[in-house]
């Protein structure tokens, strides 16, 4: 039984597509679908040396192209701040006066016990300070 050279070239398209999932390595894609292209390159009738170079040509091209693509997408995301890190840098309203032992604000819709960040300063009822970091279940304003 004789296969055709672009089903072995399927079959290197699905062998490189195993460590793409196992590993989420992109590069094992790109180097599938340059055997993709060898496939149908085999399938129009091209020789072995057109078939390789390409499927060298797609795969060098998918890498040169693609994976700066993906880079600036991945280093281009912000960071999402989530639980107490999310409350850092916010303003929030004095509900009892608030100085280094203690007090009360309004933060994020929730009554939260805080103290200033300088034990010396103080601040009344009414007043927008700024988180500058959550100690415990205690936020520190300034």
């Amino acid at each position: 039984m004789d296969i055709d050279a672009w089903v072995w070239w399927l079959i290197g398209a699905v062998g490189l597509g195993i460590p793409l999932v196992l590993t989420t390595m992109p590069e094992f894609g790109m180097f599938a679908a340059g055997a993709v292209a060898g496939a149908i390159t085999a399938a129009l009738g091209f020789g072995v040396v057109a078939q390789v170079l390409v499927f060298v040509v797609v795969s060098v091209a998918l890498l040169a192209v693609v994976r700066p693509i993906a880079a600036r997408h991945r280093d281009g995301r912000p960071q999402l701040a989530t639980g107490v890190d999310a409350l850092k840098g916010r303003q929030a309203v004095v509900l009892e006066r608030v100085d280094g032992n203690g007090g009360r604000i309004k933060l994020a819709g929730e009554i939260w016990s805080a103290r200033a960040l300088d034990g010396g300063q103080s601040f009344e009822p009414g007043q927008q300070v700024d988180v500058v970091e959550i100690d415990g279940a205690t936020a520190v304003v300034m």
